[in-house]
């Protein structure tokens, strides 16, 4: 029950399904392939560092923005990748986390009765930041079964009211890369309406086979207009740690870091000099990574195969969706509250994602960012499935 003093307008605040669905894997000893995080750690040189960062003392707050070595280290690596050139004096931002940065954007430049273009089905704390900052949400399908944007639907949802664009790509929890046309077509809109364009990009490094990363702010008319956003979290394996960073022109930045340092004003001071190592030197080990999130993926698909579930294979992430309609059931919440007692393993039902709710209840989300054996496992667990 809510208090009576509780606002309304944080419908999406509330205890997660997220939450609900660890804590129903370590009351049942499930294996949980429901919250998206690795169970092995990123590359051994990045920990080292971190270790020697807390032993020599770095342990108290660093600056606001971001100690300088990490933030020109973000610089770096978005011109080396992308050839984006950033200053990282005025155009870069180091957050708690992408989170941080995603609401604190949100906060900056939403007004009540703004409208937010998203895809929908939406990353949670979407819906959760757009809401705080008093702005609607206008969702844009990902729809099975294929999940590919539909170009028409998101050039019909602009508004006088539309102010933001959020794009998240590669998509969480579909799996879909937008590609090259898409991203173009989506440049062009962002344009024609002026609006500002929040681009989600944490999975960045994590595509597969002929899969290509392609950030908006290369398109033209985009540089000026776009706050990118992505993090250490996904990229090494150090989801805990919460170092992210937005980068965007100086004024954008400057509204962003107005309401951030509100927020935490700064964090994770150890972890930053790791995280700046890491972004200059540990290319090897983020292709290695994910060469082999990619080998489990397929590892994954097959098992599902192999006991009649039949999985939509994502290009990018480390999630992969499957269709549960087969196997008896209408709604994915039934069937993930079921899945623990009845297999012991533990899944994201979709439709927590979506507004148009019935469009994400046949839909499942699996994590596959774990150790073979993990998997393994889950597939043998989940044979008991099969009619």
């Amino acid at each position: 029950m809510a208090s009576p003093w509780k606002a309304a307008r944080v419908r999406s605040a509330t205890a997660t399904i997220f939450a609900e669905m660890s804590a129903l894997a370590v009351a049942t000893g499930s294996v949980n392939l429901g919250q998206g995080f690795p169970d092995t750690d990123g590359p051994a040189f990045l920990l080292d560092e971190a270790r020697m960062a807390i032993a020599s003392g770095i342990n108290q707050y660093p600056p606001g923005r971001g100690i300088a070595p990490l933030r020109q280290a973000i610089a770096d690596h978005a011109e080396r990748r992308y050839g984006l050139r950033y200053d990282a004096d005025t155009e870069v931002l180091v957050t708690t986390g992408a989170t941080e940065a995603l609401a604190a954007a949100m906060l900056a430049f939403i007004d009540p009765g703004d409208e937010v273009i998203a895809l929908e089905p939406f990353y949670d704390s979407y819906a959760a930041s757009i809401e705080l900052a008093g702005g609607t949400r206008v969702g844009v399908g990902l729809f099975g079964p294929d999940f590919r944007l539909d170009l028409a639907e998101i050039a019909a949802a602009f508004t006088p009211r539309t102010k933001a664009l959020l794009i998240n790509s590669p998509h969480n929890p579909t799996g879909v890369v937008l590609s090259r046309a898409e991203l173009a077509e989506i440049a062009r809109l962002a344009v024609a309406h002026d609006v500002v364009v929040i681009c989600d990009e944490v999975y960045e490094h994590l595509v597969f086979d002929e899969a290509e990363h392609i950030p908006l702010a290369t398109f033209p008319g985009m540089r000026e207009r776009t706050l990118r956003i992505s993090s250490a979290g996904k990229t090494f394996s150090v989801t805990g740690w919460k170092i992210g960073w937005a980068m965007g022109t100086p004024d954008l930045i400057n509204e962003v870091t107005a309401i951030k340092q509100f927020l935490t004003y700064a964090s994770g001071a150890p972890f930053q000099p790791a995280v700046a190592r890491a972004l200059l030197s540990g290319d090897a080990w983020v292709e290695r990574q994910r060469l082999e999130l990619q080998q489990k993926r397929d590892r994954l698909a097959a098992g599902f195969r192999s006991i009649g579930l039949v999985p939509f294979v994502p290009q990018g992430t480390y999630f992969m969706t499957t269709d549960i309609s087969d196997l008896g059931y209408a709604d994915g919440i039934d069937f993930c509250r079921d899945l623990p007692s009845r297999c012991g393993v533990v899944a994201i039902p979709h439709q927590v994602f979506y507004d148009r709710v019935a469009a994400g209840k046949p839909y499942v989300r699996w994590a596959f960012c774990k150790q073979d054996h993990v998997l393994d496992d889950a597939i043998e667990r989940l044979a008991k499935l099969r009619p």
